[in-house]
């Protein structure tokens, strides 16, 4: 799992430096999640939309859009698309855009994403839906801690709640920053775990770079007949020293110096 993640995070880097745009901390933050739930946890068919049983798969929602290249990046090591794609992170016309797109049909996407506070509520539904088809999928949806701010998440976690949704798994990346600095000085969400078990979640509270507490959690909350919220507590920016914590790397393309150096700390 090192040697997939470090990979995942290379290729971040390469994207967004050769698109000279992208958002490097909140995308390697979240790559162990990613690389754990699709290599351990999810079951979804590598032969996109062309499976027997592909209505029978887990869903995933990445709710913070701007973390994409984390997500195309793992798709790509996971076999769902070729990865000499990733050169075309966005491009005009590419599958690959800032923010994934269903509209390009690119596999692995079930939803577009990016608007922050509105992956949940997406997801809400998708839960919905699987209920009334008598599906046993899951629907999983990674969220930023910042993002929590919104006021559209805490209705879509009432009514997930409301409505007993058993099927979805709420995980949250908590690396602490967002673009304008610290969560805790724009908007603090603490306590968070004790807010999520207040509106009716199961809480689990990790290390979300810990491949065997990921596995064991997700697994958990998978297979769990209660409504579950993992805080999966990470590094914005992790495995590159210079932008690990630093809020500055929120948003912002890596030049020639600076990729050379990430890539060897990667390696």
């Amino acid at each position: 799992m090192k040697t997939l993640t470090n990979a995942i995070r290379r290729d971040i880097l390469k994207m967004i430096h050769n698109a000279k745009s992208g958002h490097p901390g909140g995308a390697c933050s979240c790559a162990d999640i990613l690389a754990v739930l699709y290599k351990k946890v999810m079951n979804v068919p590598l032969d996109w939309d062309k499976a027997p049983d592909f209505s029978k798969r887990d869903r995933f929602i990445l709710s913070k859009g701007h973390a994409s290249p984390a997500l195309y990046a793992t798709l790509a090591h996971c076999g769902y698309f070729p990865l000499d794609l990733l050169n075309g992170f966005r491009v005009l016309g590419s599958k690959l855009q800032g923010h994934p797109s269903s509209r390009v049909k690119l596999p692995g996407i079930e939803v577009s994403t990016g608007s922050l506070g509105q992956g949940l509520s997406i997801g809400v539904g998708l839960a919905l839906a699987l209920r009334l088809d008598n599906s046993n999928s899951k629907v999983f949806v990674l969220m930023g801690d910042g993002e929590m701010q919104e006021g559209s998440v805490w209705e879509s976690l009432m009514n997930a709640h409301s409505k007993k949704l058993k099927n979805l798994i709420v995980i949250i990346d908590k690396n602490n920053l967002q673009i304008d600095g610290c969560v805790q000085d724009v908007k603090t969400l603490e306590p968070l775990d004790e807010k999520l078990k207040a509106f009716g979640f199961e809480v689990h509270s990790i290390d979300g770079h810990n491949y065997e507490q990921l596995e064991t959690t997700l697994l958990q909350a998978k297979n769990s007949d209660k409504l579950c919220a993992i805080i999966a507590n990470t590094i914005k920016g992790k495995g590159i020293s210079f932008m690990e914590n630093n809020p500055a790397w929120h948003g912002k393309a890596p030049n020639d110096e600076q990729l050379q150096k990430a890539l060897e700390e990667l390696c």
